[in-house]
């Protein structure tokens, strides 16, 4: 028996017009594989995007590609001139294309509004054309309101959730608080208002919570010399190469007092949660395809049972074992190719509508929500909150997507092999029925 003839015997087997349990059987199975494909390439490639979205914002505008972290007291943290001079060193470096120098402290910030809010803020002393000069925070920044740029010495940018908590617009004033500790070991309180000038957004309310941005000058006076970090972010021409390691051997040369970092290592627990949580997701969706394609197998049995006849009568003219078993691995792995046929579009299809799919459902999951909340509070007087299916405390407010060619195919191919490792008994155990006791009972 030809491997042609095998071909013929398993498209005889799928595409026949014969209404059977067993072709019945096969085609659910065709359809669970291609159900349990939609979620898996949906989870890959809104993982992918969530990930690729979260750490883009954490290098692009916290950390950059190398950091220069300096402690005070050394010359190079003496005056911003000194600071400044450091930063056009560093600019030298082969492979840098951009430095931004920054002084980063914590204050506790107060509206001097009616509210009186109160929070806890990360300050950021940044040059004043930041927000253009940086392409990351260029490109990442949404302007809420105000502008992105310092009029003056006393005006600062805040990030969206931080205005919230304080409850300020633009126009504004909030009281920063820093304290610094003297040599006795007294801490003392130092003060300074500002005017918000800008409010802006990453997209990720992680970030937006902490930051304050104020004028690089008007941050190497207020923010306390023994508590705030001085540090040079130099952005590469390879940030995922081994550029990166180059640029920080030459940093390290370059300022032998400073202590230099790459965005790998200053962020590296959170990257390996990032990947540990997509592992496992992804995981969990590969065991749903097994669980489908184990589907192929009893379909596959029942395929056997039906054609019992039929196999017999192969063999009686001339039919090999191996080329029955064959066709009978050729069904299995037709069925993988149309569940991966149907469900990789579906995936690929739900993965890039994510975001309109989920207000879809959350505005139903609200509106049904909402009516049984007015009927058992009738009368009470209490307002029903909404339903937030993604907290955007914790995801990016719009999930982008990103999916990758090669892990396309990784998945196909796994697929494939599922389906097939799950036709390999029925079809090994279809190849040994013997001819003449099938004949004989039938």
């Amino acid at each position: 028996m030809t491997l042609r003839s095998s071909f013929l015997y398993a498209g005889r087997i799928v595409f026949s017009w014969n209404r059977t349990n067993g072709r019945r059987s096969l085609f659910a199975s065709m359809v669970c594989i291609g159900i349990s494909l939609i979620p898996l390439f949906a989870v890959m490639g809104i993982s992918d995007g969530m990930i690729d979205g979260i750490t883009g914002r954490i290098i692009g505008l916290s950390t950059q590609d190398v950091d220069i972290f300096f402690a005070s007291g050394y010359d190079e943290t003496a005056s911003l001139e000194a600071f400044e001079e450091a930063g056009r060193l560093a600019a030298g470096l082969p492979h840098v294309t951009q430095v931004f120098p920054e002084v980063q402290g914590t204050a506790l910030a107060s509206s001097l509004s009616a509210s009186g809010s109160r929070s806890g803020a990360s300050v950021r002393a940044v040059q004043d054309d930041i927000f253009s000069a940086n392409g990351d925070f260029a490109r990442l920044f949404k302007l809420s309101a105000g502008t992105a740029s310092f009029p003056d010495g006393k005006s600062a940018v805040l990030c969206e959730k931080m205005a919230e908590d304080l409850g300020v617009t633009v126009g504004d004033r909030i009281s920063l608080v820093s304290a610094r500790l003297t040599d006795s070991g007294m801490i003392v309180p130092k003060s300074a208002v500002f005017t918000v000038c800008g409010i802006v957004s990453s997209g990720y309310q992680e970030l937006d919570a902490l930051w304050v941005f104020v004028p690089l000058g008007t941050g190497f006076r207020f923010l306390p010399a023994n508590a705030a970090r001085y540090s040079l972010q130099l952005k590469t021409d390879g940030t995922f190469t081994s550029t990166v390691q180059r640029v920080k051997r030459a940093a390290a040369e370059l300022f032998p007092f400073s202590s230099v970092w790459t965005w790998s290592e200053l962020n590296a627990s959170q990257f390996e949660n990032f990947s540990s949580t997509r592992v496992l997701l992804l995981l969990i969706m590969i065991l749903i395809v097994l669980v489908a394609s184990v589907n192929i197998s009893s379909a596959l049995v029942m395929v056997t049972m039906e054609r019992l006849k039929e196999i017999a009568i192969l063999k009686s003219v001339g039919a090999s074992p191996r080329g029955i078993s064959t066709a009978f691995l050729i069904v299995g792995g037709i069925c993988g190719l149309g569940g991966l046929v149907v469900g990789m579009p579906l995936g690929i299809l739900a993965a890039v509508n994510i975001n309109p799919i989920l207000a879809l459902i959350e505005k139903l999951t609200n509106f049904v929500a909402s009516a049984v909340y007015r009927l058992s509070h009738l009368g009470t007087g209490s307002v029903y909150v909404g339903i937030k299916l993604l907290d955007p405390a914790y995801y990016l407010q719009d999930i982008s997507v990103s999916i990758s060619a090669a892990q396309a195919g990784g998945v196909a191919l796994l697929t494939l092999f599922l389906s097939l490792t799950a036709s390999l008994l029925p079809a090994l155990k279809a190849g040994r029925e013997k001819p003449l006791d099938t004949l004989r009972k039938s």
